[in-house]
């Protein structure tokens, strides 16, 4: 059966600290709010209400928090494409959100590999999670941690 494998496979040692993953941008939409409120059931004001954001001093709807950090899902890039083989699992995720996010915001997401820990036949790959936006400012930043097989003998 012909692979139909995206890019070529990858497992824990084939990884260096310092490379960098840059997930695909999106540009923060009227339909992607409503989208999130949706998935999410969060009906605050802050995050739905033009006209309470503007009462409140902020120029649009405020991005959910949550909202921000799934744009880091490895899924959107090509990491998970390369770890087919050898991803265990996603183990951790941590963020901080340092600067509002509003419609109309275009985020550019990116991993980057901070730490390489490793295990007898495994390893944690430990990945900095970056959003920026079209300012060039940093919105989040955290941490994501996979487990990854080493490669077979």
């Amino acid at each position: 059966m012909k692979s139909h494998q995206l890019c070529p496979q990858r497992y824990f040692e084939d990884f260096q600290v310092g490379e960098r993953f840059n997930i695909p941008s999106r540009t923060m939409t009227d339909a992607l709010f409503a989208a999130f409120q949706m998935a999410s059931g969060d009906n605050h004001p802050i995050h739905y209400d033009i006209a309470y954001c503007r009462a409140h001093g902020m120029p649009h709807m405020l991005a959910h928090g949550f909202q921000v950090l799934i744009q880091t899902a490895a899924g959107a890039g090509l990491f998970p494409h390369m770890v087919e083989a050898s991803l265990k699992a996603f183990i951790e995720q941590s963020s901080r959100f340092v600067k509002p996010v509003f419609v109309g915001d275009t985020l550019y997401p990116s991993l980057e590999v901070a730490e390489l820990v490793p295990g007898r036949t495994t390893g944690v790959l430990i990945m900095r999670s970056e959003i920026r936006n079209q300012r060039d400012e940093v919105v989040l930043e955290g941490t994501q941690k996979y487990l990854l097989r080493k490669r077979p003998a």
